[in-house]
C-alpha cells in the first residue's frame, strides 16, 4: 500500500524522517529534455530554510538538494528521479522528555493509535521538516513548466497571521520577499513582526493563512468528477502539515453571496473569453478557465509550545508537558514556498494528464 506518494502522471514520492540521516524525493513522470540543475532547486529551498530569522525555528540547515538519478548532461532524462536532502542539525535529545507524552494538537497521539509506536524525535513523517522534500519536488515542476507553459507564474505570500489580515487595497507583490513573512505590504510587515515577537517571546505560536495564484495557466486543465483541477489542488493543499482549511476562489464566502453576486460574467476580448470577476479562483466544473487560479490555506498554530498543556502518557496517565526545542513560532511563514511548489506540482501534473488525453484540442470560441 503506498501512502506517500501524490499524482497522476507526474508522480512524487516522499522519503525520510525529521530526524534521520537525510529526507528526499523520488519523481517519476518528468518529461525528458527538461533541462535542469541542482542549483535550480536550491533557490526554491533556500526560500523555505529554517533558521533565516528569529521567526522561524533555529534549527540551522544547508537543505542542499542532491539530484542522485534522472539527469545526464543537465537534462532530465524522462526516467524517475531521486532527491536527497541531508539532515546536519538534528537535536533529538531536545525530545527525551516527551518521549512517552502527547502533545495536544500534535500528530503524535493518532500515529501511536494507528501504528502502535512513534518517532517523538520531531514527530518523524508528521514533522514539517518533511515539506523540503515537496519544495525539491516543486522545483522540478517549475522547470518542467518553465519549458511547457513558458507564460506561467505561481506566487505564494501570507494574508492572514492570527487575527492581522492583509489589506488587500495596499497589496504590493513587489514586496513579497523584502520582509520575512512573504507578506505583500510593507507597513503591515513592521506591524506583524511586533505582534509574532510577542507570541514567540512568551513561548506561544499562532496560525496563519496562505495564498497561492497560478498565472498564465492555460484553459482546460482538469477532468470532470474524479480529476478535478480543484479537487488535486484542495488535497495538494491539504497534505501540507498542519494545513485545517483549503479554498479556491472566493471559497467559503461565496456562500454568503447571490447567484447574480457570484457569477462571473463573460465577454468577447480580442484573444478569447474575458471574465468580469474571479469568483470561481480560475476553475468551473474542474476544469481550468484560463483566468488565474487562487487556493488559500489556513495552517494552524504550533502544537509545539512552552505553555504546560494538559496530556496524558502511552501508559494512560494524566500529566502536563511543556514542548522545548526550536520550533517555529508561525509554521505558516515557510508554508507559502511549499504551498507554492505543490501548486507546480498539481499544475504539471494536469498538464501532461490534458496532453495524454486531448494533445491538446480545444474548443473553438468565435
Amino acid at each position: 500500500m503506498s501512502l506517500n506518494t501524490f499524482g497522476h502522471v507526474f508522480r512524487v514520492t516522499t522519503w525520510g524522517e525529521s530526524h534521520g540521516p537525510a529526507l528526499g524525493a523520488t519523481i517519476d513522470g518528468c518529461p525528458p529534455g527538461v533541462p535542469l540543475t541542482e542549483a535550480d532547486l536550491q533557490v526554491w529551498l533556500d526560500r523555505r530554510k529554517p533558521g533565516q530569522s528569529r521567526y522561524t525555528t533555529q534549527r540551522k540547515e544547508a537543505d542542499a538538494v542532491e539530484i542522485l538519478s534522472g539527469v545526464f548532461e543537465g537534462v532530465t532524462t524522462g526516467t524517475a528521479i531521486q532527491l536527497m536532502i541531508r539532515n546536519t542539525d538534528q537535536r533529538s535529545k531536545d525530545y527525551s522528555e516527551i518521549a512517552d507524552k502527547f502533545r495536544p494538537g500534535h500528530a503524535d497521539i493518532t500515529y501511536w493509535q494507528k501504528y502502535g509506536l512513534r518517532d517523538y524525535r520531531g514527530g518523524g513523517r508528521s514533522s514539517a521538516r518533511e515539506t523540503a522534500a515537496r519544495v525539491a519536488a516543486g522545483g522540478v515542476a517549475r522547470a518542467a513548466l518553465t519549458a511547457l507553459a513558458p507564460e506561467l507564474r505561481i506566487i505564494g505570500y501570507m494574508v492572514q497571521m492570527g487575527p492581522k489580515r492583509l489589506d488587500r487595497d495596499r497589496m504590493d507583490l513587489g514586496e513579497i520577499d523584502k520582509n520575512p513573512f512573504f507578506l505583500p505590504d510593507a507597513t503591515a510587515a513592521v506591524e506583524w513582526a511586533d505582534y509574532l515577537d510577542a507570541q514567540r517571546k512568551s513561548g506561544s505560536s499562532v496560525g496563519a493563512t496562505i495564498e497561492v495564484v497560478a498565472q498564465g495557466v492555460p484553459p482546460g486543465l482538469g477532468a470532470p468528477i474524479y480529476a478535478k483541477l480543484d479537487a488535486d489542488l484542495a488535497a495538494a493543499m491539504m497534505s501540507i502539515n498542519a494545513v485545517k482549511g483549503v479554498e479556491i476562489g472566493t471559497g467559503m464566502a461565496a456562500a454568503a453571496l447571490t447567484g447574480e453576486q457570484n457569477a462571473d460574467e463573460i465577454a468577447m476580448g480580442a484573444g478569447g473569453p474575458v471574465y468580469s470577476s474571479n469568483h470561481a479562483g480560475g476553475i468551473l466544473g474542474g476544469i481550468s478557465t484560463g483566468q488565474d487560479v487562487v487556493v488559500r490555506f489556513a495552517v494552524k498554530p504550533t502544537s509545539s509550545i512552552l505553555t504546560p498543556r494538559r496530556t496524558i502518557t502511552t501508559g494512560g496517565a494524566e500529566t502536563e508537558i511543556v514542548t522545548k526545542g526550536r520550533h517555529d513560532p508561525c509554521v505558516g511563514i515557510r508554508a507559502v514556498p511549499v504551498g507554492e511548489a505543490m501548486m507546480a506540482c498539481v499544475l504539471l501534473d494536469h498538464l501532461l494528464l490534458d496532453r495524454a488525453q486531448t494533445g491538446g484540442i480545444r474548443g473553438r470560441i468565435g
